[in-house]
Formats: C-alpha cells, structure tokens, sequence
C-alpha cells in the first residue's frame, strides 16, 4: 500500500444541514443533527466509509501485529475477583467468585465449598454468543447460596435481563425480569423472592429514549413479571435513581433515592417483618451521602458525608429516628472515606491517601484499634461481609502488579493469598513515582507516572497523560496490561488525579462540578506542562486520554489549548454539551455538569468549554482519534459522530479520525478480544502521530 499522506486524507462527506437553536437569546448552530439517527442509512454509509479510512491510515504501522502479539501475551494470565461467602445449613461456607483464564472474552463464575473446595463453573457467559458480547452485569446469591440471580446485558447495552439459576444443578428457573437497568437483585431471607428496579417498558427506539421514573419492584419467584409487585416510586420526580438493599438479618428493606448522579441521596426503611409497616422516610432530604454499613437490630451504622465532605460514620437508632440523636463513631479525618464495611463487629475504613488506599480499624463503638498493613502502595478493594463473619477478603493491586486476592482472618488478622496469577513479564523493569503539580490556581494536583527504568528527562519519551476529573470517581493506581505494553514500546504513562474526582472528598469532587468545570480541565492542562517543563516529554511527543467524562475532557483541552499536544485519544466522550441530556440517561448528569436548556450561566459556562462548538477553522488540532461503539446507550454515539464531522470540517493539517466499534456499549463487558483489537489501533495511532520508533 503506498503512503497514505497525513495533509490528504479524503474523509468522507458529511451533509451539513440548516439547525439553529436559540439558547436564552443565543444562537446556536447544529449543522449535524442528523446523526442523532443512529440508525438512518445515510449514518450507517458515512460510519462505515470513517472505519474504512481508520482502518487503512493504521495498517501503515508496520509494528501494529507484533503489539497485537505482545498486548495477548501480557493479557494471557488468571485474573479472580474478591469472592463472597455464604453459609450453608450444615455450618459449611460456599464460596462465589469471577475467573478469566486469561484469554476468555468474559470472566466465568465459579462456586465451591469452603477454602479447599473444588470449584464448579455457575455461569459461563462466553458461551451465549458467537461474539462474545453477552456480558454478566449483576449477581446476588441468597443467603442459604442455593439460588443465584444474575444479569445479562447485550452488545454493550445497559439494559439488564435478569435469570435465576439453582446453583448445585446449573438449571435455570423459569422466571424473567426485562427492562431493568442500573440494578442489582437483593433477595429475602428465605430466598422466595428478590427485589430489583427497573423502568416502565419503553417505546420502539429504547436504544436512544430517555429513561426516567425508576421503580422498585418485588419478584417472587416462580411468577410472571406481570405479577410483581410495585414497592417504591417516586412520581413525584423521574429524574431519581433507585436502588434497594435487604439487610443481612432479613428484617428491613433499605431503599436509596438520588436525583440523577448526585452522590446525596435520601434513604427510606421498610420494616419486612410486618406487610403493613409503611415505608420510613429515615432521610427525607438528599442533603448528603447517606450509605448503610450494617445494622444490629434497629441501630444502623451509616457512612455519611453530612457536615464532612471527607466522610464519617454515625449511628441511628430507629426508635429515636430524629438527626438530634444520631451519634458520630467514626469522625471525619483529613483522608477521605472510600468505603467502609463490617466484619467480625469491626469496622474496615478504607481511606484515600493523596489517590492511595490506607484502611483503618475501628470497633463497633468507632474507637479506634489502628491501622492495617496493606502489601505495599497502590489500590485495596473488597473487605466485604457480615457483621458476624470471622473472615473478609480483599484484593491489591498497582500500576506493575494485577490484582491478588487474599483472606484475612478478622479473630487473629492474619493474611493468606488466596489467588495470585503467573505474569509473563517483569514488573522489577519499572518504576513509578507519585509528584505533585500546581494547577492555575495554585491547587495541588496528584500525578502518578510509571515507565521502565533508565528513563532519561531529555524530553524525548513519548508521554501518554490519562484523567478523568468527573463524577467523584477516583482514579486510584491500578493494574493493565495495555499500560504495560506502553511502557516496553518506551512511552511513560501518566495519571493524573483531577478535580471533580473523589480522591479528596466531595469538596474535591464540587470544585470541579458545574460552573467550576474549568477547574478541571486546569488541573489536566498543568499537568500536561509540567511534564513538558520537566523534560518527561515534549509537546510532540504528548497523548492525552480520557473515556466518557475523560473524553469531554480530552476534547476540552485540545479545543483550548491545541498546541499542548501531539494526539488526543477521546473514547465514547460527552463532547456535545448542549444536548447531552436528550437521550438515554443522559439528563441524570445534569447534576454534575448543569442543565443547558434549563439554566442561563450554566448554559453559558457549557457553551464555552463545549468540545464541539469551540472548534474552529485554521486551527492545528493535534492528531486525534475518536473511539465509540453503535451500541453505547450511556453516552449517545452522537457525540462522538457530530464532533469528528465537525473537525474533519475545518481541515486540520493532522488526521482526525473515528473508529466506530460494532456491537459494543460504553464499555462494561467489552469482550477481550474487542478490547485488545482497541488498544492495539490506539497504540498504532499514537506510534504515527507521535513518530514513535517502534
């Protein structure tokens, strides 16, 4: 094939159309409305002629099979989840937990009995399609581990079907539950029965319509959906999210209401033990983060962020419901509260220490018995359980060693592994450092950087600069095999912690929320400088990556401050923030990014950092690439179609591109095979545009 030259890329046509919409006095053009139809053949032609050119622009890297070959060696190694215990009526424990072999498309669930027990395959998804894109999306067992619900999703879809299957024989019972989404399944005591939420049945186009009015329903088993009965709504607001949880004892039903994807949220009790209790609207104002840890009869503990942006623990007693009787147990600390659990009547507080896990140890009264030792420094999760159990488990990870499982006695605390995997390269070749960079405001920003040793500050690496900066998550250090395979191509990679993340508390996470957006994309932009001025890389030689609310922001920083870079890669972002909350779930992000249409200075504040209404023509845009899937009912693949229409629009001397994945989501249950066919054209998009010698 003969070079394909960057400055004459033919891209495909896209119809510009008269689209003018008037937001509070200003006019706004939309001269690609028309891909909002995600399923016209006139979309499908144009999405198909982009891949094709994607496609022939990366098959000039010659190196692009052999990072195939290597990226599925590094991937070819065992991977557990942290498994749950159940106890069984003669005293025994059952064990449930996820496995990849290590090249499977979908994790297989297993189950055995006790610590030495053979395992026994529960649910295998691979098999359930040719493509591997069925994809286990919820499970809970009851609590004699003889049933299991789980949920399957399709093609990346965020709609669930839930089954219920016997777990000695594999069969499955006859009961379905369609039209749920964002759910889990909490059963009875005795098992007859579970809750979940769902929506009402939506319209013909339920991959685009929006979806409000979640409800909580009752499925006792062996009955039709029809049959359900309604527990919970709230008609008096369809923009509320609702999820229901069984406590351990059985007794009461803990019902949890947040408007859209704000971390506050009200929370409602029923008491089970009696059909004609009437639910307890225990907090009635989402005025914080209300969690329940556990409960001792009527005593809760409950992890809060009530007067504490950081967190702590309180307790509520449901004979004495009033605020002026709750009791502080855990205090708020410098650290914020990632999440805490109850083993053994101890409390297990897992911390954030400037983006790292620390965990501390409280008795039930919330005094405090010290610190536990964590294997080293990076990311601990799990620590799950009842407040009776003698044993939790937790897995450990970092940005050079995949996740290992272990057991900790909570009698003696003693820790044993429980599964840890064989790798296939040396984590002893690299290093990684955590530096601190000064944002435009001065606000301290945590970045992690991992690279092989030897690593000379000439400038000259090739810098892949990763955040997110969005909806209190916190991007803490964490294993990949993809960033393993950046590192022996000689590249750095860099993770920033953003405002608008967790990795502070909540004050972190609101000074980057709504008309303090900017902040974020800030903090992103002084990170990419100091790596600049430190002489890690240079602006040539300088990716930036980001998915979903990382996509906005990637598309953010190339919009305002293009010369910063060599290539962009924005992955199913939100990069139409004027119409972002038009379809699916999207109007539930309207309480971390402003409503455009409702709302003149948030609209205003939008409008001016919009990744696709801030391009302009004559401007050198770094090389991008755009990734999204047709599937993707979490973030509309709209976005991503309007936005490199757009660019391709104004010519930039560096490609734009798009790779359209087919029949994927946002994400979640990806297929591996899908998953390393994306990094891999990622990688060979970044060793063109940043003239990687590879």
């Amino acid at each position: 094939m003969s070079e394909l030259r960057e400055d004459v890329l033919a891209y495909p046509k896209a119809r510009m159309m008269e689209q003018v919409d008037d937001y509070f006095g200003t006019k706004v053009a939309d001269p690609y409305r028309w891909m909002e139809d995600v399923d016209s053949p006139e979309l499908a032609e144009w999405v198909e002629a982009e891949n094709r050119l994607t496609q022939e622009y990366l098959a000039q890297v010659p190196s692009r099979k052999a990072m195939h070959g290597r990226l599925m060696e590094l991937m070819d190694f065992e991977r557990y989840t942290v498994p749950s215990g159940y106890r069984l009526q003669d005293g025994g424990t059952r064990y449930f937990y996820q496995h990849n072999s290590g090249l499977q498309n979908q994790a297989v669930v297993y189950w055995q009995d006790g610590l030495e027990g053979e395992r026994q395959v529960l649910l295998d998804p691979n098999g359930m399609s040719e493509d591997g894109t069925v994809a286990l999306n919820g499970f809970s067992v009851t609590d004699d581990g003889r049933l299991a619900a789980y949920a399957l999703s399709e093609a990346g879809s965020d709609w669930l079907v839930w089954r219920v299957r016997e777990v000695e024989t594999g069969k499955d019972l006859v009961d379905r539950i369609e039209w749920s989404k964002f759910s889990g399944a909490s059963w009875l005591k005795d098992g007859s029965g579970f809750f979940y939420a769902r929506y009402d049945a939506p319209g013909a186009e339920s991959f685009k319509e929006a979806n409000y009015f979640h409800k909580i329903y009752l499925h006792k088993l062996g009955t039709e959906q029809s049959e359900d009965a309604l527990v919970f709504e709230r008609p008096d607001n369809g923009e509320l999210n609702l999820g229901a949880v069984v406590t351990d004892d059985g007794r009461y039903l803990l019902i949890h209401q947040s408007e859209g994807t704000s971390p506050n949220n009200e929370l409602a009790v029923k008491d089970l033990s009696d059909p004609e209790a009437p639910v307890l609207r225990l907090i009635a104002e989402a005025d914080a983060a209300y969690s329940p840890i556990e409960n001792d009869g009527t005593f809760f503990w409950v992890q809060t962020t009530l007067d504490a942006p950081n967190g702590k623990v309180i307790g509520i007693d449901l004979t004495k419901p009033e605020r002026e009787h709750w009791v502080t147990l855990v205090p708020e600390s410098r650290n914020a509260i990632d999440q805490v659990s109850m083993v053994n009547d101890t409390l297990i507080v897992l911390y954030l220490e400037d983006a790292q896990s620390m965990v501390e140890l409280h008795r039930r009264d919330g005094t405090a018995i010290g610190r536990f030792s964590l294997p080293g420094i990076g990311t601990a999760g799990g620590f799950g359980g009842r407040r009776t159990d003698g044993e939790t488990f937790f897995g450990f990870t970092n940005f050079t060693a995949p996740g290992v499982v272990y057991r900790l006695d909570m009698r003696t605390m003693e820790t044993t592994v429980f599964r840890q995997p064989e790798l296939r390269f040396a984590p002893d070749a690299f290093e990684t450092k955590q530096v601190f960079v000064a944002s435009k405001d001065g606000t301290r920003v945590p970045v992690f950087l991992s690279y092989k040793k030897g690593l000379v500050l000439d400038g000259s690496a090739p810098t892949l600069l990763y955040g997110y900066g969005g909806f209190g998550v916190s991007l803490l250090p964490s294993f990949s095999s993809a960033r393993v395979l950046w590192m022996e191509l000689g590249g750095v990679y860099a993770q920033a912690c953003l405002r608008g993340g967790g990795e502070y508390g909540e004050s972190w996470h609101e000074a980057g929320m709504k008309l303090q957006k900017q902040n974020v994309f800030d903090d992103f932009l002084a990170c990419a400088e100091w790596l600049i001025d430190a002489k890690y890389t240079s602006a040539t030689k300088l990716a930036i990556q980001g998915g979903s609310n990382g996509g906005l922001l990637v598309g953010a920083c190339i919009t305002q401050r293009p010369e910063l870079f060599g290539a962009a890669l924005a992955e199913v972002g939100v990069l139409d923030m004027l119409r972002f909350d038009k379809f699916t779930i999207g109007w539930a992000w309207k309480a971390e990014y402003g409503s455009p249409s409702e709302d003149a200075a948030e609209f205003a504040a939008m409008y001016e950092y919009s990744p696709l209404h801030r391009l302009r023509a004559g401007v050198a845009y770094p090389a991008t690439m755009v990734m999204t899937a047709d599937h993707d009912d979490r973030v509309f693949p709209a976005h991503s179609f309007k936005f490199t229409a757009a660019m391709q629009a104004v010519a930039p001397p560096q490609p734009a591109l798009i790779r359209v994945e087919t029949r994927a989501g946002h994400g979640a249950g990806m297929p591996l095979s899908k998953r390393v066919e994306g990094v891999v054209d990622q990688y060979a998009f970044l060793v063109r545009a940043l003239e990687m010698a590879v």
